[in-house]
Formats: structure tokens, C-alpha cells, sequence
């Protein structure tokens, strides 16, 4: 990618900070808070240990209070507090998308309406601009908010090409009556990518954001594709996962080649007390400054057959397991709750 251009980073370009949302008791976290706060926790002290963290919350000094007794001084320097209401916590899917310019960072503010009208998000929908308010980036804030675009439906390689679903950017509720090759000359615009990868197959269960590309499939260094793959055939996800698998073995990268493909295991079935299938995913991992922040789901065999799948990509960087059973009650996971900022945004 030369210099001059304009462009999104891969996620494994140097950071500034990650982003988390906090979780409080006016969001549907309230009857597990205890959990999945300390979930939150084991992600800040991972992200705290190697690059900067901002907490969005409506409370920042009780979540500092709390982290203080959790983390070394060292890791609570590096964390910033932007105060503002929220409706929930899924920090990808409201946070800004940001871009990198000869002229500097460019944060990109899209429309989050809480996965096609689902959920609330009216307070979501405004964080980005609480948080250029209170200037903690630098860079040029873009407004984007007659398009609806959640960062967990596209993969960026850094070099030009998205990697999206059709399931989700054509589902309804978010940019209706704009047909694909509309929406796609959009994210080329807004993006300033240079082509994009459609994936047309692939869902989890219990998934709420109709196939968002980082629970089945993330681009990954060196033209790889890290995926999520089932070999149970009497599995519910087997057809639709195979049909992903074969359409992923004919994508191509800009030279002609096939992707470098790395299957990550399905995760053990995990229910909630009404029985609906959770959408546990190892696809849904974070990569930080020097490691990867990968979801477990306290299957210790199949957890591991994740972390070593997650090595061939990552080969240079240590790969962090976080215990993600809470998370995934809310139909969520590690990657969902994340946002991180290229470096120089700060």
C-alpha cells in the first residue's frame, strides 16, 4: 500500500488504544453483571498490559475504582475514561472505523440502529460523537450516519480488499432499498478500499447480527484466512459452513493466488436456560499490540485445538486466552466488545 494512499488498516497494524464499552446494571447485562464484569476485567488487564484502553461508561469513577483494585498502577496509566450513556456494550459495532491518511487519522462515525432495529441503540448511535467531543483522538471526524455500518461486518487486509457477508449488509433494516452493487460502491467510497469479498454462506446460531464476518471468517497476515469450520456433519451449522469453506477456497487474492486457509474448530454447543444455542466462536478474537486475545469457552481440548490453529496465523504474536462463557448469554463475544484505533490516532 504506498504511502500517499488513504486506506484501512489491517487490525494487526500498530495501535493506539482498544476501546471497551463498559457493562452497567441498566444494560442487559444486569443479571450476570458480577460475570461478565469480570470478564471485562481479564480483557483490560490484557489490553492495559501492552497499549492504551479507553472505557466508555456512565460511570467512570466507579469502574475506576474497581479496576484500581485489579490492576497494576502501571496498566491503570494507560487507561482513559469517556463518560457517556449507553444502551449496551458491543463496543465494535458502535465504535468508530477508522482510516489512515497522509494528512492524518480519519474517524469514521456510521449508523449503528442496534443490528437492524433489534435492539435499542439510540444512546450507541451517539457514543463516537461523545467521544470527539471530548477530544481524546485526533483526526478528522467523518459523518456517515445516513448508512447503516457495524464494525464486525467487514475484515479489512490493509491492502485494499474487505472481506464482508451478504447475509448482514443485505439484511433488513439497514440500508434498504439500496441494492449489493449500491451498498458496494458505498463501502468502496467511504473506505477507500479497493474491492470486496462477498462471503454468501455461513451463521452461527443465536446469532443477532445476521452473519457478521468476524464470528465465521477474518482476514488474517500474509493473504490467510483464519475460518470457522464443522466437520459434524449431523451438526445444525454443517451444510451452511461447508458451503463457506468451498466458497472461501475460490476467493482470490489480488495476485491470482488462493488464500492461505486455517481452519478454527466449532466450539462445543453452548445453550442458555431456555435452550436456544448459544454463538459461541473462536473466529471472534482480537489482535493487540503483540498478541492475540482469543475467546475460550471452557472446553480445555478443543479450546487448545483453537490456540494452536490461531498460532499458524499469528506466528509472531502470543496468543491470550479470556474466558468469553459469560459473554456469549448476550450473543456475543471478545471481538464484539472491542474496537482498536491504528497508531497515531490518540
Amino acid at each position: 500500500m504506498p504511502e500517499s494512499s488513504t486506506y484501512l488498516p489491517a487490525e494487526w497494524h500498530e495501535q493506539s488504544a482498544v476501546q471497551l464499552t463498559w457493562p452497567h446494571s441498566n444494560t442487559d447485562w444486569q443479571p450476570i453483571l458480577e460475570d461478565v464484569t469480570r470478564c471485562y476485567i481479564d480483557m483490560t488487564k490484557a489490553i492495559a498490559s501492552r497499549e492504551r484502553l479507553i472505557i466508555v461508561t456512565p460511570n467512570p469513577e466507579e469502574v475506576e475504582h474497581l479496576l484500581a483494585n485489579n490492576l497494576s498502577d502501571e496498566s491503570m496509566q494507560r487507561i482513559s475514561f469517556c463518560m457517556a450513556p449507553t444502551n449496551d456494550t458491543w463496543a465494535r459495532d458502535h465504535g468508530f472505523i477508522t482510516l489512515l491518511s497522509p494528512n492524518g487519522p480519519r474517524l469514521l462515525d456510521f449508523k449503528f440502529n442496534g443490528w437492524g432495529e433489534k435492539f435499542a441503540a439510540d444512546l450507541d448511535n451517539c457514543i463516537c460523537r461523545r467521544m470527539a467531543e471530548q477530544n481524546i483522538f485526533k483526526g478528522d471526524y467523518e459523518d456517515h450516519l445516513d448508512f447503516v455500518l457495524e464494525g464486525g461486518s467487514i475484515e479489512s487486509d490493509g491492502k485494499g480488499t474487505i472481506l464482508t457477508t451478504s447475509h448482514c449488509l443485505l439484511a433488513p433494516h439497514r440500508n434498504q432499498p439500496l441494492s449489493q452493487a449500491q451498498i458496494e460502491a458505498r463501502l468502496l467510497d467511504a473506505l477507500h478500499a479497493k474491492r470486496i469479498l462477498w462471503l454468501d454462506h455461513g451463521y452461527l446460531a443465536g446469532d443477532d447480527t445476521d452473519s457478521h464476518i468476524d464470528t465465521l471468517a477474518r482476514l488474517c497476515p500474509d493473504d490467510t484466512i483464519a475460518y470457522v469450520q464443522c466437520l459434524d456433519k449431523d451438526d445444525e451449522h454443517y451444510t451452511e459452513l461447508s458451503l463457506m469453506e468451498a466458497q472461501l477456497q475460490e476467493f482470490r487474492t489480488t495476485e491470482g493466488k488462493p488464500y492461505r486457509l486455517i481452519p478454527l474448530p466449532m466450539a462445543k454447543p453452548a445453550y442458555d436456560e431456555d435452550g436456544t444455542r448459544l454463538p459461541a466462536t473462536y473466529a471472534n478474537f482480537l489482535v493487540i499490540n503483540g498478541a492475540v486475545l482469543m475467546p475460550t469457552y471452557g472446553e480445555p481440548a478443543t479450546d487448545l485445538k483453537a490456540e494452536q490453529q490461531l498460532r499458524l496465523a499469528f506466528p509472531n504474536h502470543d496468543i491470550i486466552g479470556i474466558d468469553c462463557q459469560p459473554l456469549i448469554i448476550q450473543h456475543g463475544s471478545l471481538h464484539c466488545c472491542t474496537m482498536q484505533f491504528p497508531i497515531e490516532t490518540l
